[in-house]
């Protein structure tokens, strides 16, 4: 059931305030007054880096109420001379750390930013060191996970329903009076008070993935505070708020066909990819059953199974192109029952840190039909249309984006923080959108809907395989780069076309378990990098 936003409560009131001007109508109640704004006490955090602590209102509707402690982190600009503002950078998620992001991703930015601006970034409510959403312990996802098959069988749906209602039971029971307030517009009106507390008139902001989401709800709030926004690998908004299993059954077929695309490569040059024998699409099938059938044990006495393949899968996948020749190699060892693969790593309780509020945040913002016959003819489509790795994440556990319906339907909690629309950002500065077009995680046509959606967008694509563009393609990242610093805005129809492509590629080799994308991302799997292409 979707309960009423803030904008919606106070649209509500001012119709009452209209109706009731007439002679002995009771005046409505004068709207809340505007939230205080934090004040960022900063201290050392090592690395060059300043730490704060931010207190923002809980529940918005109450400014004055219940309050929200939110971890932020800055690094000033290393030309104080020519020094333009903050920048805010926005991982992707929901569930990934704003802190963790900057410190990890600082050193990697171009020159010109880190000239240019503080760069600044924190850990949204409901995520991390900001008051973290808790639903299942690490004993029960790991039993979860461990039980999920990469090729499930008959009563697989009616399971995953019974789990994902267990899932949501977790979560009241453990964040019940955390759940209304992690929807992304108060996200967004964080944002908008942590701008005033650094003294800026406007934003400057750099989202990624679901950080697209994040500022374009910015955006539509407070088009007339943008200063710049890149909202890389994005959203469609509208469909992704509003018509969620539109916006699901995308993302099935976004990630499956880059997979296809991956096998497809491999059966073509079976030299440099070497797994599969000739016929890459069956022995993958073939691995997944047996791997369920008799999963492998880890060094740390764990089990990977078919489950664990997917799941690995689907997130490195984003790496594009550049990982392929270790798919291949990481395939293969699994096929010999090398427990080295890193496709063969378990999800971890850093992995659960994520998964958590990358489920609840998403029931809170999407809008879900509430009927469980829907639920099953979409689910199952879904499985049935994404053949490669759609079984699994359809009919797995509550982890990422793709297996959420199940709980989201059943979801129990309020929805008053989400954001429902419009997403015009009317009359805002230049918004610059970019898409990938082989893009596995956030389709390309989703760039293309926002960039439409959008009153003043702009679309940059990059021709490539994998997820985002900024940090992967040298073009693209020098356009973001120059919107940016100096708001010069791509011409349409910009294309960059220089993603590196396999058989020249030296992609690094992964230690034993560990994936490709940690070596880049760190120990911690909620880390996100941006990457490097100087």
């Amino acid at each position: 059931m979707i309960r009423p936003s803030l904008r919606a409560v106070a649209a509500a009131a001012l119709a009452f305030v209209i109706a009731g001007t007439g002679a002995g109508a009771v005046q409505a109640a004068p709207a809340p007054a505007a939230p205080p704004v934090p004040t960022l006490d900063w201290a050392d955090c090592q690395g060059g880096f300043e730490c704060a602590n931010a207190a923002v209102p809980l529940d918005y509707r109450q400014p004055d109420g219940a309050t929200l402690t939110l971890a932020v982190i800055r690094k000033k600009a290393t030309d104080q001379a020519a020094r333009k503002g903050t920048l805010f950078l926005q991982p992707g998620g929901p569930g990934n750390s704003g802190v963790d992001f900057v410190r990890n991703n600082y050193a990697d930015l171009p020159a010109a930013m880190r000239d240019s601006f503080d760069v600044f970034g924190y850990d949204v409510r409901g995520v991390g060191r900001s008051r973290q959403v808790q639903c299942f312990d690490d004993p029960t996802y790991t039993a979860a996970v461990t039980a999920a098959k990469g090729a499930p069988g008959p009563g697989a749906y009616d399971a995953a329903v019974r789990q994902a209602a267990q899932f949501d039971q977790a979560c009241v029971d453990n964040s019940g009076d955390l759940l209304p307030y992690v929807g992304t517009e108060y996200v967004a009106r964080d944002i908008d008070l942590l701008r005033q507390a650094l003294g800026e008139e406007q934003l400057t902001y750099y989202g990624r993935s679901f950080g697209s989401y994040i500022g374009t709800v910015y955006a539509s709030l407070f088009p007339d505070r943008v200063r710049a926004l890149a909202l890389d690998g994005a959203y469609d908004p509208e469909r992704y708020a509003n018509k969620p299993y539109a916006y699901d059954r995308t993302q099935y077929l976004a990630l499956d066909g880059a997979m296809g695309r991956f096998l497809d490569w491999c059966a073509a040059d079976q030299a440099t990819c070497g797994f599969g024998d000739g016929d890459p699409r069956a022995a993958f099938e073939k691995l997944k059953a047996d791997l369920d059938a008799n999963p492998v044990v880890t060094a740390s006495g764990g089990k990977a199974n078919g489950y664990t393949l997917v799941y690995r899968l689907m997130f490195n996948i984003n790496e594009g192109k550049v990982i392929w020749p270790a798919f291949g190699e990481a395939l293969r060892k699994a096929q010999q029952r090398d427990n080295t693969s890193f496709l063969l790593r378990p999800p971890s309780p850093a992995s659960f840190d994520f998964l958590g509020p990358n489920v609840v945040v998403e029931c809170v913002d999407k809008a879900y039909p509430s009927s469980l016959d829907r639920l099953k003819r979409e689910v199952t489509t879904n499985a049935r249309i994404a053949p490669l790795l759609g079984p699994a994440m359809a009919y797995g556990p509550p982890t990422y984006d793709h297996q959420h319906a199940t709980a989201c339907v059943q979801w129990p909690g309020e929805q008053v923080s989400r954001y429902g629309g419009p997403f015009h950002a009317d009359d805002s500065a230049p918004i610059l959108v970019l898409g990938t077009t082989g893009d596995p995680d956030t389709p390309y046509r989703d760039a293309v809907a926002l960039s439409r959606e959008l009153d003043n967008g702009r679309l940059l694509t990059f021709e490539a395989e994998g997820h985002t563009a900024f940090g992967r393609s040298a073009c693209a990242t020098d356009a973001v780069t120059s919107y940016l610093v100096d708001l010069k805005v791509p011409k349409r129809g910009t294309t960059c076309a220089d993603e590196t492509q396999p058989p020249s590629s030296t992609p690094k080799v992964a230690p034993p378990g560990t994936t490709l994308s940690e070596l880049r991302n760190g120990v911690n799997e909620r880390v996100e990098r941006i990457g490097s292409v100087a």
